[in-house]
């Protein structure tokens, strides 16, 4: 049994901590724990499980990546960034293949099982896997339909939401982000059943509501979003600032996200 402490935010039924961290945390201790990765991870899952696909999160970006893929028998994707001496950091890759952009999937044929790899959204998912909890990928785009899920799951048990956070460069420090905090708060005002919500959580709610008539223009807005909008990718950021447009459910069940039934 894991010791509790007030990190786990004990004692509330929805729950909010950020990254690897927070995973650690609150996953032994929640029925569910939804990952927000906004840009780009949880967004991407979103497109390619609404679209009939299978994603294979995998917290690595090197061989050991595709090793992985290869023996759970699917397609690799690229980042679909390629890094740069530039202050924007990043531009696109120049690829007709599947990437970790949203907007490469958008015509992703059905039955499609991709391995993608991310530092943020990928890695906290298998890391979430491994505390036992029931895992759902979370972002703008399904939040009222993963909130419903989660809340059905739990049942009167705690619920986890973990905004990723984004990285520094090239320290690779957590940097929490507009876009997952706001993505976490939209899901967590729209989980049902719960009374007690830790004042994370509660805070978070607030944030999304006071913001929620302005959401893509706060994305387009955000380092994130300006980031990916140099890097020549905006479409990218619409599509992950589109609120409440699918009702997919991505579970992660056997190491794969799925649609939920």
């Amino acid at each position: 049994m894991c010791p509790v402490t007030v990190f786990e935010q004990d004692g509330f039924d929805l729950r909010v901590e950020w990254g690897l961290d927070g995973v650690r945390a609150l996953g032994p201790h929640c029925a569910v724990l939804v990952i927000v990765d906004v840009l780009s991870f949880t967004t991407t899952v979103d497109i390619a499980v609404g679209r009939g696909g299978r994603v294979l999160p995998l917290p690595w970006r090197d061989e050991r990546a595709a090793q992985a893929a290869a023996k759970a028998g699917a397609t690799l994707t690229t980042s679909g960034l390629v890094p740069v001496d530039d202050p924007a950091g990043f531009v696109a890759e120049q690829s007709d293949g599947w990437t970790l952009r949203p907007s490469s999937l958008v015509e992703l044929p059905a039955g499609t099982f991709l391995g993608i790899a991310s530092p943020n959204g990928a890695t906290l998912s298998a890391a979430a896997a491994e505390t036992g909890t029931c895992v759902l990928a979370g972002c703008l785009r399904n939040a009222s339909a993963v909130a419903a899920i989660a809340s059905e799951i739990a049942g009167d048990q705690p619920v986890g939401i973990v905004p990723a956070g984004e990285r520094w460069r090239p320290e690779q420090r957590l940097r929490p982000s507009l876009e997952d905090y706001v993505g976490a708060g939209a899901i967590a005002a729209a989980v049902t059943g719960r009374t007690a919500p830790s004042a994370e959580a509660a805070l978070a709610v607030q944030v999304y509501r006071a913001v929620a008539e302005r959401v893509p223009e706060l994305l387009a807005e955000s380092v994130s979003g300006r980031e990916l909008a140099a890097a020549g990718v905006p479409r990218d950021v619409e599509l992950a600032g589109e609120v409440d447009v699918s009702g997919t459910v991505p579970l992660l069940s056997a190491g794969v996200f799925s649609a939920a039934a």
